[in-house]
């Protein structure tokens, strides 16, 4: 009876931290520093999603929602930017001279990607309302 539920309510969580991983990609896009202050451009998260939860099992015996199943690092080349009064800027008589590499972060990817898992956490509460009020009529009939 409440499988309808779980779905929406592992939509949500997936989508939340999918959200998560956004902002933490829009925060970072001009990091081209890592904690240590060497040069090592922030890479690019993407959260990846696996059918199912192994936690919550249909009455058929099947994994029910959604989960995210990683953390993954987009492998995409980094940004190349011209700045050779950058001190972090590649030697000159390198084949990139003058060239700093930034975040593979694209700020119009990831806003369209907001937008998107905000859509998808909107639907996922809407179809958590709809189960809880058929939930509630099934109860008013029974009573």
């Amino acid at each position: 009876m409440y499988g309808s539920l779980d779905i929406s309510v592992s939509g949500m969580v997936a989508q939340r931290t999918r959200l998560d991983v956004i902002a933490s990609n829009i925060a970072n896009r001009d990091a081209i520093l890592d904690a240590q202050g060497r040069l090592n451009p922030y890479r690019r998260r993407l959260a990846v999603f696996t059918p199912g939860d192994p936690t919550a099992k249909s009455p058929a015996g099947k994994n029910l929602g959604v989960q995210v199943a990683a953390i993954a690092h987009d492998q995409a080349p980094f940004r190349k930017v011209y700045d050779p009064t950058n001190p972090y800027a590649r030697p000159a008589g390198s084949p990139d001279a003058g060239y700093v590499d930034y975040p593979n972060v694209d700020l119009a990817t990831e806003g369209v990607n907001a937008i998107e898992a905000v859509r998808a956490y909107e639907a996922n509460v809407a179809a958590a309302e709809a189960s809880k009020s058929m939930v509630a009529q099934a109860l008013r009939l029974l009573a």
